[in-house]
């Protein structure tokens, strides 16, 4: 099988966290509220978040372009509450790791009902 570059991939980011013991459930609200308003307001794709082996807390997300990614500017006077809550279960951020997608062999995840 030969796997091909394709431009239709767009674009991906992975943002990366340490936070503070006991403040899981409050970031993961937090990144839900926020993730959707990005979706819904600012043209990205959604994305998906994971906490790894060693208690490092990771979102990827894929936009359209780099472009759209770079030029994205949510300043929704409704997510304070979101931002704040976020930014005080964070105990260290990490540099973000763009990612030029090559190729996708992903099998879409089924949702479940409801969401």
């Amino acid at each position: 099988m030969t796997i091909q570059d394709t431009p239709t991939l767009g674009f991906a980011v992975i943002y990366r966290w340490r936070l503070h013991p006991g403040q899981e459930a409050a970031f993961t609200e937090a990144w839900g509220v926020i993730t959707h308003a990005i979706r819904d307001q600012c043209g990205g794709l959604g994305s998906r978040l994971h906490e790894t082996d060693d208690g490092v807390w990771l979102a990827y997300a894929q936009w359209p372009s780099r472009a759209m990614w770079g030029q994205a500017s949510l300043n929704d006077p409704a997510l304070q509450d979101a931002r704040r809550q976020m930014r005080s279960a964070i105990a260290e951020s990490l540099p973000d790791i763009p990612l030029k997608p090559v190729a996708d062999l992903l099998v879409p995840a089924t949702m479940p009902a409801g969401r």
